[in-house]
């Protein structure tokens, strides 16, 4: 009986250190199992390319998760991150082109601007006592817009001495990979063996207990919202590296994927726990899920989903772990014992993954390829209906041709599209469509492309410092100025307009601001009373139009720089629409050719991008196959009213 006793005891032992080992190194766990099964699904993951690759892609997000740490470990919250990372890399690019400044005192002025937007953030949590939440927010506008005001809303070319932080070493080790782990020993550093990370657990723990015991809160708070934009800054500094240019718009968004990453690594936003290796692990989550999720063709919709139900699933583990007593011990506080045991399983946990990927890699020994070319198409957006027509018309001359067509949403994000083509060159396609988010921050992916001798075709906008075997485009410039006659003709040469803009930074929105201005010129009777950028968004054309209407009830006209903006204007104007005020659009899409017929939307610079997305696909395949193609292949812009728009077709 005792023996039996015995082994009963041992085993439940066994069962629940396992089941504890699981608890404390979850996102360990399902790191390893996204790998195994990236490894199994796609023969194209397990490449040193695309490996190399993860951990360029993971390398923005986890420098700044690496600062968002030290915030959460405090229980705090820091939503102004990728904002700070965009002003930041603005300020060096700005002040380094623009006026001279050397680069190292620019460098040291990006890292200053960092430190400067974090102390703000700290000054108004701890001195202020406004809410985490509300005092980043803030800063997150504050940030955004300074950057948008500094860059007058355009990409700045980086410096090249700084541009080579986005390069490689000895040709195959990539430097964002270098920085990123410089930067997660240092973040180790700080939680593990100083006295600011022994702060930041007890601050975490229980702030008035902290207090009590002595500790300078909000002198610490101050010190870590700066640490915070100290990392925030070096992030912005590698990602604008990486696209060659400050992008105004960069990094929009990061800061939920650096909480994601955090969270999966292990922290608590309660606060008091968190370490950086965890951390890492969960900025390579997401990079592993992204990469994988493209190769395996996976829309870019159901992305989102996934990524959604993975960060829910990590908080859900965390709730788990703290039922069950599992919460890992702060960094630096543990026993040299418990460090050796977790160095130990780190160590398990590579050899276990080693072997079973070497298992799985022989699914995909033969690596063979389907009979069919196979061409990736890289959108900027798939939240537009004129993109989403480009993709009708390429994936209905795929299905024509045989062409095996993989299409991806860069979501109007240069950097996320940089990694969309990265993981097209590692993956081996036969040639590539990109229609770039920025034609300055496509250029590097482009040149990797080039290298590896794909074939890549721009459509809509070109590549700038890169080669492409085509573009096929309309004329943004020569649109805005049609845009700019048709209206002005029709309020006879004089009257009153607005002008609602695209996007601030995106190269459409500058080209067909640049054409409107262009044809204004010939016309000094027309007044622009206002330009405002609605960001190519029916809602923000709808409330933008709304505001102007209230400061300028007198506007005959109005130009705006897509259909979706001049639905959201004609909406605003209501009763007005196509009787006393003009609506001039752009694109031609179908909810614009709908209003051209009923008359609330005088016309639309219609660009046809169903034969934007078809040309594109048969100049790829010409490419592909070694025939000859024409670097340019314009497709007129044609203006569509309601007297010819019952024949026009996009």
């Amino acid at each position: 009986m005792a023996a039996e006793t015995l082994k009963s005891g041992t085993g439940a032992g066994g069962a629940a250190a396992v089941r504890r080992l699981l608890l404390d190194n979850g996102a360990l766990t399902a790191l390893i199992v996204l790998v195994i099964a990236m490894s199994a699904l796609s023969g194209d993951f397990l490449t040193t390319d695309n490996l190399l690759n993860v951990g360029v892609q993971a390398a923005v997000t986890a420098i700044l998760a690496f600062g968002v740490t030290f915030v959460i470990v405090s229980a705090g919250i820091d939503l102004s991150v990728g904002s700070v990372a965009a002003l930041s890399a603005t300020v060096l690019a700005w002040s380094a082109t623009q006026h001279g400044v050397p680069v190292v005192l620019a460098v040291v002025l990006a890292v200053a601007t960092g430190i400067a937007a974090g102390l703000v953030n700290g000054f108004l949590i701890a001195y202020g006592k406004l809410p985490p939440f509300i005092a980043t927010l803030a800063m997150l506008s504050v940030a955004r817009g300074l950057s948008l005001v500094i860059s007058e809303g355009s990409p700045i070319a980086f410096p090249d001495s700084v541009s080579h932080l986005g390069d490689t070493l000895g040709g195959w080790l990539p430097v964002p990979v270098l920085v990123m782990i410089v930067m997660g020993l240092i973040a180790a550093f700080v939680l593990g063996r100083t006295y600011i990370g022994r702060s930041m657990y007890a601050i975490g723990g229980n702030e008035e207990a902290a207090r009590l015991s002595g500790l300078r809160v909000r002198k610490q708070k101050l010190a870590i919202y700066a640490l915070s934009g100290v990392f925030a800054a070096a992030a912005g500094v590698v990602l604008a590296s990486r696209l060659s240019s400050a992008q105004p718009q960069a990094a929009d968004g990061y800061e939920l994927d650096a909480i994601a990453a955090v969270v999966i690594g292990g922290a608590s936003l309660a606060g008091g726990t968190g370490k950086a290796s965890g951390t890492l692990i969960g900025a390579l989550i997401l990079a592993v899920l992204r990469n994988g999720l493209n190769l395996l063709s996976v829309s870019a919709f159901w992305q989102q989903v996934v990524i959604g139900v993975v960060i829910a699933l990590a908080v859900l583990l965390d709730t788990v772990r703290r039922k069950a007593g599992a919460i890992p011990p702060a960094a630096g506080t543990g026993s040299g014992g418990g460090r050796s045991r977790q160095a130990a399983t780190y160590g398990l946990a590579a050899v276990v993954t080693v072997a079973i990927v070497g298992a799985t890699s022989f699914l995909h020994g033969g690596n063979s390829s389907s009979a069919n070319p196979k061409v990736g198409l890289a959108l900027s957006t798939l939240n537009n209906p004129f993109f989403v027509q480009i993709q009708s018309g390429a994936k209905a001359e795929a299905k024509k041709l045989g062409v095996d067509l993989t299409v991806t949403d860069a979501q109007n994000d240069a950097s996320q599209q940089a990694n969309q083509l990265q993981n097209f060159t590692s993956s081996g396609l036969d040639s590539i469509i990109v229609n770039p988010v920025d034609s300055d921050a496509a250029s590097n992916s482009v040149k990797a492309a080039d290298k590896a001798k794909i074939p890549v075709i721009a459509v809509d906008r070109g590549v700038n410092k890169a080669t492409v075997d085509a573009l096929v485009a309309s004329d943004n410039v020569a649109g805005g100025e049609l845009a700019a006659r048709t209206v002005a003709e029709k309020l006879g040469g004089t009257g009153k307009i607005v002008i609602l803009q695209g996007q601030a930074g995106t190269s459409a929105a500058r080209e067909r601001a640049e054409g409107f201005a262009k044809g204004l010129k010939a016309y000094p009777g027309i007044q622009v009373l206002a330009q405002q950028p609605a960001d190519f968004d029916r809602t923000k054309g709808l409330d933008v139009m709304s505001n102007l209407l209230q400061a300028h009830p007198d506007v005959q006209g109005v130009i705006a720089a897509n259909d979706e903006m001049a639905l959201g204007a004609i909406k605003a104007l209501g009763s007005k629409a196509g009787k006393s005020v003009q609506v001039v659009g752009f694109d031609g899409t179908p909810d614009g050719l709908t209003a051209v017929k009923n008359g609330t939307l005088y016309a639309s610079v219609a660009q046809q991008p169903s034969q934007l997305g078809k040309i594109a696909v048969d100049n790829a395949l010409k490419a592909l196959q070694g025939k000859k193609v024409e670097k340019t292949v314009k497709v007129p812009v044609k203006v569509v009213t309601k007297e010819n728009v019952a024949g026009f077709s996009g």
